[in-house]
């Protein structure tokens, strides 16, 4: 067997379970989204319906909300740390390995692990901090209160996902070249304008990356918010796919919220794609 068939060989056991465990259930989510099907038992066609009563959801209208305005939160918050903390990492500092090592820790525990211990931090020990010290705002759980839930569940996943993003822009630090910098102190430059005409420019490939990374992850967004709050209080904090899995799997909408599923998977693509574009133009300016 030649070297080439190999690989072919070796390709495909993959490609049978991509196929199997991805595309199948995908087609399949599609098509039953085109029927009144709750999961079990018949069903029949009903063409576009599913697909028009989402647009006339309130409950997924609110979930629409909540999750952008979170999404965009926490993927500006996320950018702005992990660049901050690897310019920092990047720089000559003592023990840079070993900081380098424990700021990627957050990323390697589970998303249900942190907000599970997030959640009695919350629940639990700010709140008798907080009384400690007679500090009011701090004395009562955030995750209770419709108002600043959301807050709660942008720290979690801030802090968990700053972790990947630091190690994606060392990555694209430890690319530029010394001399660059050099040059440009001979040139007088200060701190500030050599990272706006120097550092910012050469990582706009991992910026851009970051970003259309982070904003996917947070659309998607649903162990934080089972672990936290459930969607509550109320359904204040319902993301879209928490809304998709509880209709779909507790409420017999699985028709129903596979059309959610297709609108929002046209959603993300939608968005991601104008996020790489507005951000390849940007970088192609400098």
């Amino acid at each position: 067997m030649s070297r080439k068939n190999v690989f072919l060989v070796m390709t495909i056991p993959a490609l049978l379970i991509f196929l199997v465990f991805h595309t199948f259930p995908a087609i399949q989510g599609i098509f039953y989204s085109f029927t009144n099907w709750h999961g079990y038992g018949d069903w029949q066609f009903v063409g576009f319906k599913n697909f028009i009563n989402v647009f006339k959801d309130q409950q997924v209208l609110d979930s629409y909300l909540f999750t952008f305005k979170f999404a965009i939160v926490a993927t500006i918050l996320t950018n702005v740390l992990s660049l901050l903390i690897a310019l920092g990492l990047n720089a000559k500092v003592k023990f840079q390995k070993t900081l380098r090592a424990l700021y990627f820790i957050p990323y390697i525990l589970g998303m249900l692990i942190i907000s599970f211990i997030f959640s009695f931090i919350f629940s639990k020990v700010l709140p008798d901090i907080g009384q400690t010290l007679h500090i009011q705002w701090l004395s009562s759980n955030i995750l209770g209160k419709t108002s600043t839930a959301w807050l709660g569940i942008v720290i979690v996943s801030v802090w968990q996902s700053t972790a990947f993003n630091t190690i994606l822009y060392l990555s694209g630090l430890v690319t530029i070249p010394g001399e660059l910098y050099e040059a440009a102190g001979l040139d007088g430059a200060n701190s500030w304008t050599k990272f706006w005409r120097i550092t910012f420019p050469m990582i706009m490939p991992f910026f851009t990356i970051n970003m259309v990374l982070a904003m996917r992850t947070f659309l998607m967004a649903f162990d934080q918010i089972v672990a936290l709050t459930g969607g509550g209080p109320g359904r204040a904090t319902e993301s879209i796919s928490y809304v998709i899995y509880k209709g779909g799997f507790e409420g017999g909408q699985f028709a129903y919220q596979s059309a959610n599923a297709v609108i929002y998977f046209i959603v993300i693509a939608a968005i991601s794609i104008f996020q790489i574009k507005v951000l390849q133009k940007r970088g192609e300016q400098y």
